[in-house]
């Protein structure tokens, strides 16, 4: 069975999804829609079929799924008009500006019947799935203390993503994909409290970086931080538990486990420093220690579009669920409003608590 998609916005995102849809066996590009007329003649040197304008596209019977990859103050309006033409959708993300636009989106899908999903493309990052694996087999132990990061020296991009208006910013922008994957590392576990700070080095209007520390009920502390501004950057991840320590240093996986194998210290050398010592900080001997390699886990991205086709022919639940959205976007939205009051924001806890 084929499922043609047709891809409105033919930027970066959209090119990206055009290739890869290609490579899928069940889903073809049916045509691609942008205001942008250049856009629109490099979308015709690929060889791919364009629509006039958006209506047409809506009205092409063949269609069955429409994917919006356009800025994201116009992902609520395509998705709902697309979804009361009769046609299931695949939102890029931010799905929408805020929890209030999701849930309307939501509410016309479940009106309408449509299929309805956002494309959380960053939960098959293979660096990602390591650290969710360290942390699901407990290979460091009690796990009390998880940094994730990105680290770039360009600013915002100089595009929408610098407009409020436009939705723009680094929480919308990678804080939806970070903030997704400490959620989905946690699993059920509630997230008590949310402290944000946003930055504003290189952009006045949006934020251009922010740091979250997330406490969750047991006791995990998550710290999430996007930089735009970092000449030097820290770590992809770094993962602290009672028997070990994991770290990748960035998108190539470079990283490693250091584990402690049982072995205590009784006589501890102090390091010598120019103002004193220190046993505290003196590094443990090799015979008390093991280093590991990473458990690197392979993913391929293009079974998010399998599952999508799976869906469509009812032989799948889908991978990426309505309600794990709606609490990333209520997450960015705690994020927004403690950097705004300065204070911790209660999250996932009832009055009583």
């Amino acid at each position: 069975m084929e499922h043609k998609i047709a891809i409105v916005g033919f930027g970066g995102m959209g090119n990206w999804h055009g290739e890869l849809l290609e490579k899928v066996e069940g889903l073809t590009v049916a045509g691609v829609y942008d205001i942008l007329p250049r856009r629109m003649e490099y979308a015709k040197s690929c060889g791919f079929h364009t629509y006039k304008d958006f209506e047409e596209m809506l009205a092409d019977p063949e269609v069955e799924i429409v994917l919006v990859a356009t800025p994201n103050d116009l992902h609520k309006s395509l998705a709902i008009k697309a979804m009361q033409a009769g046609k299931h959708v695949i939102s890029e993300k931010p799905v929408a500006l805020n929890p209030e636009e999701f849930l309307e989106i939501r509410k016309v899908s479940e009106e309408t019947g449509r299929f309805f999903t956002v494309h959380q493309n960053r939960r098959w990052d293979e660096d990602y799935l390591t650290m969710k694996k360290i942390f699901q087999e407990g290979l460091l132990g009690k796990v009390h203390r998880i940094e994730s990061r990105v680290h770039g020296s360009r600013g915002i991009p100089g595009d929408w993503r610098q407009k409020p208006e436009c939705g723009g910013g680094m929480v919308l922008d990678w804080g939806v994909h970070l903030l997704d994957q400490a959620l989905q590392l946690m699993g059920d576990v509630k997230l008590i409290h949310v402290y944000a700070v946003l930055t504003n080095v290189t952009n006045q209007l949006v934020d251009d970086g922010f740091t979250a520390v997330l406490t969750f009920e047991g006791g995990v502390e998550i710290v999430v931080e996007v930089g735009t501004s970092n000449f030097i950057s820290l770590p992809r991840w770094y993962m602290s538990g009672r028997d070990g320590t994991a770290i990748i240093e960035d998108w190539d996986l470079d990283g490693k486990i250091v584990r402690a194998v049982g072995k205590d210290e009784q006589d501890v050398v102090p390091v010598r420093t120019a103002a004193g010592i220190t046993k505290t900080m003196a590094p443990r001997r090799e015979d008390t220690i093991r280093v590991e390699s990473l458990p690197v886990v392979k993913s391929d991205i293009k079974d998010f579009y399998r599952n999508v086709r799976d869906v469509m022919e009812e032989k799948a639940e889908p991978k990426i669920k309505l309600a794990e959205i709606l609490r990333v976007m209520r997450l960015m939205e705690a994020i927004f409003a403690s950097a705004k009051s300065k204070q911790v924001v209660r999250f996932e806890v009832t009055e009583n608590e």
